[in-house]
């Protein structure tokens, strides 16, 4: 079975390295370049076009979980899982929204955002050394342009229509997207932001278990509990 993995903003397929996807074959899109001035569901759609079927699964980490929503909102036979991320512009923090009215993220040079970004491991849950050292190098590695462009395209995005094929999975001491904002199925207990990273382990079983059942066929689940809930302490 194949599996379309979306990264996080300023991140590629490193970020999901410590994952064991042996259940599936994993394939991992790389960002198309944005046009200027796109908005978020546009450029999704546009990279589902060029790289995903339409009965696909879905996984989405962050930014890319954003992605996969609008994918889905258009594709009903997608199934979308979404990762440390928000479906709805009602789960983004206040104070992201105050940058759509005061965009400082344009003027600032790109150097700086790395800058920042560089000493922010603490703010995405990462305690492990090699988790840091990934961290940084993604960061290292980055596009400040897509970047800057991205970061408009969240601060801009404008969905609240929350699709039905989406299962999210989020964890209590993500401090990105804090989960007292979300109403997800799944809760990864004490997990962050990169959790996908510091918990794979428990993230690889969950990912199995929704994957390879039935899962999707069921009633929608409740907000904050998991009939899983016993699996994942993290």
């Amino acid at each position: 079975m194949e599996v379309y993995f979306l990264s996080g903003l300023g991140a590629d397929k490193t970020v999901f390295q410590f994952l064991n996807l042996d259940y599936c074959t994993p394939i991992f899109i790389d960002w198309i370049y944005p046009q200027k001035k796109e908005p978020l569901p546009q450029y999704a759609l546009r990279l589902k076009k060029a790289f995903i079927p339409d009965n696909a699964f879905i996984i989405g980490l962050s930014f890319g979980g954003m992605l996969a929503t609008e994918i889905a909102k258009q594709y009903p036979q997608i199934k979308t899982i979404l990762i440390s991320s928000s479906k709805t512009i009602n789960e983004i923090p206040g104070f992201y929204k105050i940058a759509k009215y005061l965009p400082l993220h344009n003027s600032f040079p790109g150097g700086g955002h790395k800058w920042l970004m560089m000493r922010m491991e603490k703010l995405f849950g990462l305690k492990n050394a090699d988790s840091i050292k990934i961290y940084k190098e993604l960061i290292k590695n980055s596009d400040p342009v897509f970047n800057r462009w991205a970061i408009d395209a969240i601060v801009n995005w404008s969905n609240i229509e929350l699709p039905p094929n989406t299962i999210h999975i989020h964890g209590t001491h993500d401090h990105v997207l804090p989960y007292k904002n979300v109403k997800c199925n799944f809760t990864i207990k004490k997990g962050g932001h990169l959790m996908v990273m510091e918990q794979a382990d428990i993230i690889s079983q969950m990912l199995k278990d929704i994957i390879t059942t039935e899962i999707f066929n069921e009633p929608v689940l409740s907000s904050s509990a998991s009939r899983f809930d016993h699996l994942y302490q993290a």
